[in-house]
């Protein structure tokens, strides 16, 4: 029998780990002096809709923000859509059923993606994902083919979407400014309160304009290390992308590849070929973060 290692029994006589406490426990412990939100006494009352009974009487652990602390999964959903999601989006090739898919899945919450694809299969093994897949916009696909069409369709549409509100801002500040000047002197949106408005719409139609123009640049992004690829670190992130992971070991398919309009790879340093596909996942969704997000 070999000796113990002498780190393992300082290890053990050190007392530690002492981990935090996660989450807090029912509401009348952790706020005892406090009505409960579903209480009519409660301040909380008007938003008790967002609480769930069963987390305000055993406690709350879930992996969640503090903010978020009671609320239902429904609740969260919406005030992450109310807040805004980030413009990009995130698809996963699920034909090998790798188990980093719920890492991906994860991390897309982490940064707030839009939407989370899954290609392929449609089961897939979420121990990774920590439940978090219950806060996200999750859609499946039968095949990249589908996957990519649809996105494209949902592009064009939204891209005709702001080009409408665009011609409505323009028609409508055309219409308060000419109303201003009409020769008998009524003022039916003219003067300052009518400038004030022509102002508001031309503000107005730059924002349409501008959010056309990031539309338009929308690009699929396929990641992955392939002869042609372009290195993240010097690649510009479009605002609205579609960003394509592939498998642990294979990567992406072919018709990944042929379909997406640029190929990016992680610049490696090391041995291996590639590092861990989750972890090649959250490296790109936080590229993207540091060239868009706004950062608090």
């Amino acid at each position: 029998m070999h000796p113990r290692n002498p780190i393992d029994i300082e290890s053990e006589r050190s007392g530690e780990p002492v981990f935090r406490e996660v989450g807090v426990g029912p509401w009348t412990e952790t706020h005892p002096r406090e009505p409960r939100p579903d209480d009519p006494a409660s301040p909380l009352y008007p938003h008790r809709h967002r609480y769930d009974a069963a987390l305000l009487d055993g406690g709350d652990r879930r992996n969640v923000l503090d903010r978020y602390r009671y609320w239902t999964v429904a609740a969260i959903k919406a005030d992450l859509d109310a807040h805004g999601r980030h413009d990009f989006e995130v698809a996963i090739e699920n034909w090998t059923h790798d188990f980093n898919i719920g890492s991906m899945v994860r991390t897309a919450n982490a940064f707030q993606a839009r939407r989370v694809h899954i290609v392929g299969p449609h089961k897939w093994n979420r121990n990774g994902a920590l439940m978090t897949e219950l806060y996200q916009h999750m859609e499946h696909h039968a095949s990249i083919a589908a996957l990519v069409r649809c996105w494209r369709l949902r592009i064009a549409g939204e891209i005709a979407a702001e080009r409408a509100c665009a011609a409505a801002a323009a028609f409508h500040a055309h219409d308060v400014a000419v109303g201003g000047n009409r020769s008998d002197g009524a003022m039916d949106g003219g003067g300052s309160e009518g400038d004030q408005r022509v102002r508001e719409l031309l503000a107005e139609l730059d924002a349409h304009e501008a959010r056309i123009r990031e539309l338009e640049a929308a690009r699929v992004i396929a990641m992955d290390i392939v002869p042609g690829a372009v290195p993240m670190e010097r690649y510009a992130f479009p605002k609205r992308c579609l960003l394509l992971f592939g498998a642990e070991g294979p990567g992406l398919t072919r018709t990944a590849l042929d379909l997406a309009d640029d190929v990016v790879y992680i610049s490696q340093f090391g041995s291996v070929r590639s590092i861990n596909a989750g972890a090649a996942a959250a490296v790109a969704m936080h590229s993207w973060i540091a060239q868009h997000a706004s950062i608090g």
